[in-house]
């Protein structure tokens, strides 16, 4: 991202924006209505808690800005640095329109306040004017307009030494004690007095052109809140001293009314919202910039048009249009309170990203304004809670333009050369996770296959990875592997890793699969395959099934055999896959669970049977679990034992138990006989004895070769494993 040029200190660049932001209109009309109604003792604590919540976000804005070096955007630039850039553009969006809807809103209040003298003033066309003279001064650089806020910081300091100096300092008795009125109480006043303290975030809008953004932005942004709470709590005690509470209630213009010399009042009036619009027309264009630049919004938005010293100028342009419409319609109304949702949805955004920071424990982290956790945590869930407190509706159509932005941002699958919190966040909760399962002994209720496939390369055998992507319904993990032969100190095999990788992982990207990948790079491939499996994983999250291909080369079979066994041998279960590619799944119609009726397949085969049916594509599946017997007495017996463990699994599905009296009768033929309509049959598979591979792969294949597509089930019998 290309910065500003660095050229503000704290005073110009930080204090004053800030400072000219908090003591808003507020500050001299609405403080004594607050004491009137809430009483000095709750006017207070109303400012306590509501400057407190302000308090943390400054502390959790300062810990972030000196972690990182602070670029154009400001707190945009913060959210997106420490969340990513679809959290960033969420918030970065509709913060821009906020702020540049924020310029119309005070031009307006300007002029509502200057009708007290001009009852009859044009807003439109004078509006349209002040915010062209604040434009040309935005255009032309930020370099004059700060030096103007210095003039509006005089007047501003005009109006409070007026109310200050007046006489009247002891608090009445009347006003200690509430005298609520019009149905108000201590949060209906606290959230009318909130938006005052709101204005922390507005010093940090040029933190792409700040001499030492690390130093500036929190010694800036916390003593201009410090300063503005000391007043505000001065005004409080002011107003309870100067006249009753039913005054206080009834005229909002009483410091006018009680000021030394009362146009200084006015004065600073004008100078409080002139000032938050010219801060506002300045950080709107920034944060255009911050997002043009990173690719959210269209490169036109973040022109510079010439601009010697890198002024976002197209953005002061389109930020002047968005106010005119605004400042025509004359009057914001619920607009106003929406814009206020953004500024706290930001505000809550940056405590969560410090949180999250805090808590992912990353070793990056490393600020020079160290905060503790519970900052801000209290920060943000303060904030969340004046959202609804200030109006429920508007907050929850603030949050549901942010989700719907973040939806976007997300499918848009931006590029970031930095790395963010949510990864640390990830592998934090990770570690915890893992650690807490490692003390627990895994018991059958908690069984899920987490299944290694050895894919090879996926694009010769994608069946193997479309069947592995229908068992991840099961919350199994699943983890595509490719072996390859080759020498860790050859630079060209470390080359065919990496390809092979790339093209795996694209391979799961294209195919919108929720999976792992892994490229093993050994020198024996043939002996890797035990010390893959066994190596894979973490703690009690081990790989616990292995899924091959069936691939009708008889040098291979044998091999796939003997790994078969020794993975047998270390408590793996194991599918294989007959695919047929004339048929595929077929029109995923029917499950044919062939059962043998000795050890423990039925578990895993009635397991994967229910997994795949949580599958759309499997959802109207017919399960049938089908038996051989050698006589009728054991009919009865073997259908009530297939439907005892149907019952106790929960699982719907046909029983069919085929009795076989005819010696003459191979086996296999009343299974392709039963199952040549199937879409999937599941059998059991045998495990050969050293030096029988040759001997079991032909069985297999005389069992399979005129199936339809077959899965072949060896589980290692935990028995349980669908009943809990």
């Amino acid at each position: 991202m290309s910065n500003g040029i660095r050229r503000f200190g704290t005073l110009e660049g930080v204090f004053l924006p800030t400072i000219l932001s908090l003591f808003g209109v507020i500050l001299f009309l609405r403080t004594g209505w607050v004491v009137g109604n809430a009483g000095l003792y709750n006017a207070l604590l109303i400012l306590v808690l509501s400057g407190s919540i302000s308090f943390f976000t400054a502390l959790s804005i300062s810990s972030i800005s000196t972690n990182i070096e602070v670029g154009t955007g400001g707190v945009y630039y913060l959210i997106s640095r420490s969340l990513g850039l679809d959290a960033g553009g969420a918030i970065g969006i509709p913060l821009f329109f906020s702020q540049a809807i924020s310029v119309a809103f005070y031009i307006i209040g300007f002029l509502e306040s200057l009708k007290v003298i001009v009852p009859h003033l044009n807003m439109p066309l004078y509006g349209s004017v002040m915010l062209i003279f604040f434009a040309v001064l935005a255009y032309f650089g930020a370099d004059f307009a700060i030096k103007f806020q210095f003039v509006i910081f005089g007047a501003l300091m005009l109006g409070i030494l007026s109310v200050g100096l007046a006489p009247g300092f002891i608090p009445l008795k009347e006003n200690l004690v509430s005298h609520y009125k019009n149905g108000y109480d201590f949060f209906r006043v606290f959230a009318v007095f909130f938006p005052a303290v709101t204005g922390i975030t507005a010093g940090i809008g040029l933190s792409g052109e700040l001499k030492d953004p690390a130093k500036s932005i929190p010694r800036g942004s916390i003593s201009a809140l410090l300063v503005a709470i000391l007043t505000y709590a001065y005004f409080m005690s002011k107003a309870a001293a100067i006249t009753p509470h039913s005054d206080l209630i009834e005229n909002t213009e009483i410091f006018i009314k009680h000021a030394l010399f009362p146009p200084f009042v006015l004065i600073g009036i004008w100078a409080a919202t002139l000032s938050s619009g010219l801060t506002f027309i300045i950080t709107a264009p920034r944060t255009l910039k911050a997002l043009s630049d990173d690719r959210i919004t269209p490169a036109f938005t973040g022109l510079t048009l010439g601009s010697p010293k890198n002024e976002p100028r197209m953005g002061v342009i389109i930020t002047f249009f968005i106010s005119e419409i605004f400042v025509l319609m004359g009057s914001l109304n619920m607009v106003a309170t929406v814009i206020s949702m953004f500024f706290l949805i930001t505000y809550g955004m940056i405590n969560l990203a410090c949180l999250m920071e805090i808590v992912a424990g990353n070793p990056s982290f490393r600020p020079r304004f160290r905060v503790p956790f519970y900052v801000p945590l209290l920060g943000f869930l303060g904030t969340l809670g004046v959202m609804f407190l200030i109006s429920a509706l508007s907050t929850i159509i603030a949050l549901f333009v942010v989700g719907l932005i973040y939806v976007i941002q997300k499918n848009r699958s931006l590029k970031q050369d930095w790395g963010d919190v949510k990864a640390g966040v990830l592998i934090s909760l990770a570690r915890y996770s893992l650690l807490k399962l490692q003390e627990f002994e895994l018991n059958p209720k908690n069984y899920r296959p987490n299944i290694m496939v050895f894919t090879g390369n996926p694009e010769t055998r994608p069946h193997l990875a479309q069947l592995a992507n229908y068992l991840a319904r099961g919350n199994g993990i699943v983890t595509y592997i490719n072996i390859l032969k080759g020498d860790a100190d050859n630079p060209q095999d470390i080359i065919r890793k990496e390809q092979a990788r790339r093209m795996l992982r694209e391979f799961v990207d294209r195919n919108k699969l929720t999976a792992f990948y892994e490229v093993e790079l050994v020198e024996n491939p043939v002996k890797a395959i035990e010390c893959v499996v066994q190596a894979h994983g973490i703690g009690n999250l081990y790989s616990n099934v292995a899924l091959f291909g069936w691939g009708h080369r008889k040098d291979r079979e044998n091999i796939l055999l003997k790994h078969i066994r020794k993975l047998v041998n270390l408590e793996k279960d194991i599918l294989i896959l007959d695919y047929k590619k004339d048929r595929g799944f077929g029109d995923f119609s029917q499950i044919d669970v062939w059962w043998g009726g000795k050890g423990g397949n039925i578990e895993l085969m009635l397991l994967v049977s229910y997994i795949l049916k949580l599958n759309d594509d499997w959802r109207n599946a017919r399960v049938r679990v089908l038996k051989i017997v050698k006589t009728q007495q054991r009919q009865e017996i073997a259908e009530n034992n297939i439907r005892q463990k149907l019952e106790n699994a929960r699982l719907e599905g046909e029983v069919k138990v085929i009795v076989n009296e005819n010696r003459d009768i191979a086996v296999t033929e009343l299974i392709n006989k039963e199952s040549q309509f199937a879409s999937l049959v599941i059998l059991g598979l045998p495990i050969p004895d050293q030096g029988q591979e040759q001997s079991v792969a032909e069985r297999i294949n005389n069992a399979i070769s005129t199936l339809p597509t077959t899965l072949l089930v060896r589980s290692v019998f935990k028995k349980g494993i669908i009943e809990q």
